[in-house]
């Protein structure tokens, strides 16, 4: 059987994953922490290992988004988790109030597993991305930044796209090493 992590998931389990988030979300909200899930009660490829992140929005506008880049607990257990980290844990924003729940959209992204992307340099870089495909994570010592595929339909020229998760990584612009790792994934739209 292949892992949630590396093959689509259905439209049944999409759905399954959106009630898991929306549950997780109302409870951290009114209560402050992640709803747990029973998971003898969940399709049985959410139980594997998986990796995702949430992204909640208001009316268009980002209002929280966290999750993780390496599959480490069952899929629907990382799903609640992170709608739970989203709405109370993003530094970028206060924590979402009980009032704004009815207006919050959810998205989840199901990540496949990152690889490496060696490349030379930056020139390089910009050749082998593939725009609306690849989410990349970039790395340099401390400083580690990642955009999810989605990225893409804010920014969608590869040099636009590249300086910004540069800035996001706190590395100056133009900065280019021999240090620096890349890593690129794809995701799963869920929403």
């Amino acid at each position: 059987m292949s892992s949630a992590k590396n093959a689509s998931l259905t439209d049944v389990e999409g759905r399954e994953l959106l009630a898991i988030a929306r549950a997780s979300l109302a409870q951290a909200v009114r209560e402050g922490s992640a709803s747990w899930v029973e998971l003898s009660h969940v399709s049985p490829r959410l139980r594997e290992p998986g990796a995702c992140f949430v992204t909640l929005t208001t009316h268009g506008e980002l209002r929280g988004c966290i999750g993780t880049l390496a599959a480490h607990q069952p899929l629907a257990q990382d799903v609640a988790h992170n709608a739970m980290a989203s709405a109370l844990q993003d530094p970028r924003f206060p924590p979402v109030s009980p009032r704004e729940l009815p207006d919050i959209q959810l998205e989840l992204s199901v990540l496949s597993e990152p690889v490496d992307f060696p490349v030379q340099d930056e020139a390089d870089l910009l050749r082998q991305l593939k725009p609306g495909v690849h989410g990349l994570i970039i790395e340099d010592g401390l400083h580690r930044a990642t955009f999810l595929p989605a990225v893409w339909e804010q920014l969608p020229d590869p040099r636009e796209f590249v300086a910004h998760l540069r800035h996001k990584a706190r590395l100056p612009p133009g900065y280019w090493s021999p240090t620096l790792r890349c890593q690129v994934y794809t995701a799963q739209k869920i929403s």
